[in-house]
């Protein structure tokens, strides 16, 4: 399998249980109106006195304050479930074939250069980044006048994936980093997608 095909496809996992925590959430906050709708009957029957733009202010005002609440509450409940997705997303990429694994480290290293002379530092236990990946990696950077990379004699303490390094600068390609990073992108993607339905007035 492509190494791209690996990362679409741990993508369209995460992103299918993000599609099932919307509709969950979605049915929660169609239950929480019901509940609010036979909560404001009473009220508007106790009000009765009150000018209706006022009672339908105070109704507009509770409602969509359950809403966010709920919003609020299942982002946070569902944050757990989405922990648990992507540390499995993390061990499936740890448990590629090596050639996949092997491609997909090259693919991002082509990437993550900037000058092409860094040094790669790889994992303490990382024996699949090294000098021969190091060289497909210069190889496929030779039209770009970048193919100078080295493999470093010391270690980081990674899980798996490296560290490009440069004088001072770092950038870290870590497995953790970059499936944190694929998490927090889906996290603020279901928060937009949740409170941006709360600012529409719960229309999906």
């Amino acid at each position: 399998m492509e190494a791209q095909q690996v990362i679409d496809k741990i993508m369209a996992d995460a992103r299918a249980e993000a599609e099932k925590i919307k509709k969950q959430a979605a049915e929660a906050q169609a239950a929480e109106q019901a509940k609010f709708d036979e909560e404001l009957a009473e009220f508007e029957r106790e009000t009765q006195a009150m000018a209706q733009k006022a009672a339908e202010d105070e109704r507009s005002h509770l409602l969509a304050g359950a809403r966010m609440q709920a919003a609020r509450e299942y982002l946070a409940e569902k944050a757990g479930i989405l922990d648990e997705v992507f540390a499995q997303v993390g061990k499936k990429v740890d448990e590629l074939p090596e050639a996949d694994y092997r491609e997909l480290m090259a693919k991002l290293m082509v990437e993550a250069v900037e000058t092409g002379d860094e040094q790669v530092v790889a994992g303490t236990n990382e024996s699949r980044v090294d000098d021969k990946l190091v060289a497909d990696v210069n190889q496929r950077l030779e039209g770009q006048g970048k193919g100078n990379l080295t493999l470093a004699e010391d270690r980081h303490g990674l899980r798996g994936g490296f560290v490009l390094r440069r004088g001072r600068i770092r950038t870290n390609v870590s497995v953790d980093v970059l499936v944190t990073q694929a998490r927090n992108d889906l996290v603020m993607e279901l928060a937009r997608d949740l409170f941006s339905q709360e600012a529409d007035g719960g229309q999906p």
